[in-house]
């Protein structure tokens, strides 16, 4: 083989966080280098960032599922609890945020599925919806 036909492939890492070391005794080994699941195609940590913050904050504006997308995209930094502290907070926070949201939407459609008009009694016919076209008359 040529040494002008052979290339290699010294393509420097792009990850900031290049105090990874491969130490099978270090505490650094078990965190992860990319803050994202989709590793070195992912966001670089100050893009991580900016769209957990987005995320974060947007989530209270009644997009609960950007919270689920934010724990999603940011495992590692859910999961290791030492890896970017920068991001943590808000990637913790959106676990939390969904974890109430999901608690009160399933709380919510199980009393209505379960209770229905034995729990509310003759209210029942004004809280539910699929009678509307009787009560307007849109019926024959």
């Amino acid at each position: 083989m040529d040494s002008s036909q052979t290339s290699t492939n010294a393509t420097p890492n792009p990850n900031p966080n290049n105090n990874y070391t491969n130490n099978s005794n270090s505490i650094l080994s078990s965190t992860p280098v990319w803050p994202t699941i989709d590793g070195p195609l992912g966001l670089s940590e100050e893009d991580s960032l900016s769209y957990a913050r987005r995320f974060y904050k947007f989530g209270y504006a009644l997009l609960p599922w950007l919270w689920a997308v934010n724990c999603f995209y940011f495992w590692p930094v859910l999961r290791h609890s030492r890896s970017f502290p920068r991001l943590r907070p808000y990637v913790v926070g959106s676990a939390v945020g969904f974890t109430v949201f999901s608690a009160l939407l399933s709380s919510w459609a199980l009393t209505f599925a379960i209770g229905g008009e034995h729990l509310f009694g003759p209210i029942w016919d004004q809280l539910v919806m699929y009678n509307v076209a009787d009560q307007l008359g849109l019926t024959g």
